[in-house]
């Protein structure tokens, strides 16, 4: 980004409120409540309640207002994502990476909602949390683990986090902020299966 171009995107800051919508989703435990408190209040709480359904929450950072969606992970409430991530401005899927059991389901529901005609061409965000844990995948190992880099249909990205730490928490909300912008090309330029590592 040249010097002038990011001048113009900081005056254009200055004057106008971006809002963003995106979907939380992800099996049950991985962390996608404790995610939104974290980036609502900067808190963390080990006594979450699962979410039943649904939460819909608004964070507002700078001048950019999000709009988040929490979405059940219990197989029940599974069918509700895809209906809860069409016309959203990015997916982001919570992977429990110290839960080595549930990988294998918690690849399986993200290719299958990935699948879904509605939701084509949505940026992808993955989030493998509680890297506080010894027993944590690598982010390579994850990602292989999740088949991340077969999906070329869309933009993806992966991050490792830990919401008890706040570990690459900032880097997740640049991100999110980065999604914003209407012209991403010069990030899909940098992998020809749109897969961006990030970090």
């Amino acid at each position: 980004m040249g010097l002038w171009e990011a001048f113009l995107n900081w005056l254009r800051s200055l004057f106008f409120k971006q809002e963003m919508e995106l979907s939380l989703i992800g099996l049950q435990n991985a962390g996608k409540t404790s995610l939104v408190n974290v980036i609502a209040t900067g808190g963390y709480s080990e006594d979450m309640i699962p979410t039943v359904g649904f939460n819909m929450r608004k964070v507002t950072k700078g001048n950019v207002t999000i709009k988040l969606w929490d979405l059940g992970g219990q197989p029940r409430f599974r069918s509700m994502w895809e209906r809860y991530c069409r016309a959203v401005s990015a997916i982001v899927y919570v992977v429990d990476a110290a839960d080595r059991d549930n990988l294998p389901i918690s690849k399986s529901e993200l290719h299958d909602l990935l699948s879904k005609p509605s939701l084509s061409g949505i940026p992808l965000l993955v989030l493998g949390n509680k890297i506080d844990k010894p027993e944590a995948l690598t982010k390579q190992g994850l990602t292989d683990e999740m088949g991340l880099k077969s999906i070329t249909d869309r933009e993806v990205c992966c991050y490792m986090i830990s919401c008890k730490n706040s570990t690459n928490i900032d880097s997740v909300i640049d991100w999110l902020g980065f999604t914003l912008e209407e012209d991403r090309s010069s990030m899909v330029e940098l992998s020809p299966n749109y897969f961006i590592p990030c970090l």
